[in-house]
């Protein structure tokens, strides 16, 4: 019997995923000044046993500055690097599973309230508030205070804090990279003629609204040895007219392979409140299918996959190489293991679980490698 697409490996430069879900980047906001806590060993340990075969850590800041909340991951510092350590060591032991983490600067949307405090921007007076920054000095929502416009020396200052954070993932023996291009952060901002009114080289035509995210990308590739993957997640569309759109996401895709990335990470808008979002099923995959037509880069679907059917047919069908799941995967942590049975696969499975395995999947876990104190 021929195993189900969405069981078969795939391959990341040298990094081989034994299947093709892979947990999306999901913000906790519950980090201590940038710490990783003991929530994060809860809520990383729990996907880490979920049989994907990436497990993608959330939006980590690059700077303090880069968060988009005060409690956001980050891996900027010392401290936030032993504690993210931690975390990570502990899984390890107990469920190892390839990890990639997403670089992030939030640019103008930083300096938020957490989405269940609302989400609001906090004011730069504020204790918990700081002024910032982004490619021009045009606020993300009316009524917000105007970011402070990058010169560059903070372009450069903002380069090296994705190298060192780059740098910091390779100590802790982190096996991937995505950039977050996407949702209306900062390297979005810059691509984004919504968001960057620039009159510099960093701002009017297309080339030139690519070019520091491409310059970012070039930095952190060459900062992480070769053979570990580093590829970006985009928005394929600001779904407002005038704004960024999917063929210029695609002329972004093809200088992103040319530059060496792995894949490319297809999600929508963020960039502006403006937005009017076609919410359905799948909704994104037609940008996703339509960056891999014309790229033939690895392209990775999310949005609104929610069941195995769904995902074997958008890979069956050729309209991505991978899908990606965030709420699915909170809501149900052992997605791929269900998926599995449903589709006549097999997955990885810790031992202190094997008992768990339904009578008619008796041949559901494989002979994991998973460790046990």
């Amino acid at each position: 019997m021929t195993a189900p697409r969405l069981f078969e490996p795939l391959r990341l430069d040298s990094l081989e995923l034994e299947n093709r879900i892979i947990i999306a980047p999901m913000c906790q906001y519950s980090a201590r000044d940038g710490e990783a806590s003991d929530w994060h060993m809860m809520h990383l340990g729990q996907l880490a046993m979920s049989g994907a075969g990436l497990l993608t850590l959330e939006a980590t800041a690059v700077s303090p500055e880069a968060r988009i909340t005060s409690g956001d991951l980050g891996l900027y510092n010392d401290a936030c690097e032993r504690e993210l350590g931690r975390v990570l060591a502990a899984i390890r032991d107990y469920a190892p599973r390839p990890i990639c983490i997403q670089l992030a600067h939030a640019g103008r949307k930083a300096s938020s309230q957490a989405p269940w405090d609302g989400g609001a921007q906090i004011a730069p007076d504020h204790p918990y508030g700081w002024l910032t920054e982004a490619p021009s000095p045009l606020p993300h929502a009316e009524g917000e205070v105007a970011p402070r416009a990058l010169d560059a020396a903070d372009l450069k200052r903002i380069r090296d804090d994705f190298v060192a954070t780059a740098k910091r993932a390779m100590r802790l023996g982190i096996d991937a990279v995505e950039l977050h291009a996407a949702h209306g952060y900062l390297l979005h901002q810059f691509l984004s003629p919504l968001s960057n009114q620039r009159a510099d080289a960093y701002g009017g035509s297309l080339e030139n609204r690519m070019r520091f995210p491409l310059e970012v990308f070039d930095a952190v590739r060459d900062a992480v040895p070769a053979g570990k993957p580093v590829w970006a997640r985009v928005s394929a569309t600001d779904w407002v007219e005038q704004g960024w759109e999917v063929e210029q996401t695609v002329a972004f895709a093809q200088a992103l392979k040319e530059r060496g990335a792995a894949a490319i990470h297809v999600s929508t808008g963020g960039v502006s409140p403006r937005q009017k979002i076609a919410l359905g099923p799948g909704y994104q995959v037609p940008f996703a299918e339509r960056v891999r037509q014309a790229t033939d880069l690895v392209t990775i679907a999310v949005g609104l996959i929610t069941t195995p059917a769904q995902a074997e047919q958008i890979l069956q069908e050729g309209r991505a190489d991978a899908v990606s799941l965030a709420r699915a995967m909170l809501y149900d942590p052992r997605w791929p293991w269900h998926a599995a049975a449903e589709l006549g696969a097999r997955v990885h499975a810790p031992k202190q679980y094997w008992r768990s395995q339904p009578r008619e999947f008796k041949e559901l876990f494989k002979d994991a490698a998973f460790g046990q104190r």
